[in-house]
């Protein structure tokens, strides 16, 4: 599966970090995008939203004050889900995801892929 780290960061203490990391570990192909250029785990971080294709899942490490063009880019890209982490919830964004039909989850992807929920 194709997965979307949107907020990726080279802190190994983020949770986006983390959730590259397991990622990785459960054999899922990863991209990366964040506003730091950078690399994690040999991934190289993308910035300015590259048009990306066959991405099933976007997992959303950046908080509701920073989505501002993240509909559109999402759109764009067309995943099937997007997943808001704690702390990156937004009703408004998620509504407007629903109503083109991509799949919203509010959950904790390091959850999901610790109890095989992903």
């Amino acid at each position: 599966m194709k997965v979307l780290v949107y907020g990726a960061s080279t802190n190994p203490s983020r949770y986006a970090y983390i959730a590259t990391e397991l990622l990785l570990q459960h054999k899922h192909d990863v991209s990366l995008v964040g506003i730091k250029k950078g690399e994690v785990l040999g991934l190289i971080i993308q910035q300015d939203q590259p048009l990306l294709k066959d991405i099933d899942t976007v997992t959303l490490y950046v908080g509701p004050a920073n989505q501002d063009g993240l509909f559109e880019y999402l759109q764009a890209i067309s995943p099937r889900r997007v997943i808001f982490n704690p702390g990156t919830e937004n009703p408004d964004l998620e509504k407007e995801l629903e109503q083109v039909g991509i799949q919203i989850e509010e959950a904790c992807t390091l959850v999901l892929l610790h109890t095989g929920q992903f």
